[in-house]
């Protein structure tokens, strides 16, 4: 708790809200400090929701469009069987990924309260799933497979988080 040239206390949180870190400074009747917890008004709240789901939204677009890059540099350099190697590397985490996105962002969305469990699950799941397509590529299309590029594409889309914070592009 702090006291500024007005005589008024305040206190300051740092926010974590699906990987942002957001510093908040509030006056003392919202924070409750016994409990940790900060109180949001409705419009601090839907200015933190519509924050969190854009960086949501951006993460997973600049991650496939890495990935769709990284399948042109493969098919222009190795040819189809590469192109397809690369897209098949970088769907793998793409499309778990959307589908923790579409979650977080339902979630987000339906008012009910953040869940650190739900968001482990979450990334558990995209885990082992990323895995079993990746397993699932392998036994089925292990005969063409370039593994080079299928590296190349898996990596590409797992950096487009990277890419936004070089670009300061996140919200």
């Amino acid at each position: 708790m702090n006291t500024d040239t007005k005589g008024l206390s305040w206190c300051k949180k740092t926010l974590y809200f699906f990987g942002l870190a957001l510093v908040a400074q509030y006056t003392m009747q919202d924070c409750d400090l016994e409990s940790g917890r900060i109180r949001l008004s409705e419009h601090e709240a839907h200015r933190l929701r519509r924050r969190s789901a854009q960086g949501i939204v951006l993460v997973l677009a600049a991650q496939g469009g890495l990935g769709v890059l990284a399948a042109l540099i493969s098919w222009a350099v190795g040819g189809k069987l590469s192109g397809l190697s690369a897209a098949i590397g970088g769907g793998a985490y793409f499309l778990p990924n959307a589908l923790l996105a579409l979650r977080l962002l339902v979630g987000l969305y339906s008012g009910a309260p953040a869940s650190v469990a739900v968001f482990f699950v979450g990334e558990a799941f995209k885990l082992g799933s990323a895995l079993a397509l990746l397993a699932i590529a392998v036994w089925q299309f292990g005969d063409w497979l370039v593994w080079p590029a299928l590296l190349f594409g898996l990596v590409a889309v797992l950096k487009g988080y990277v890419l936004l914070l070089a670009s300061g592009r996140l919200p």
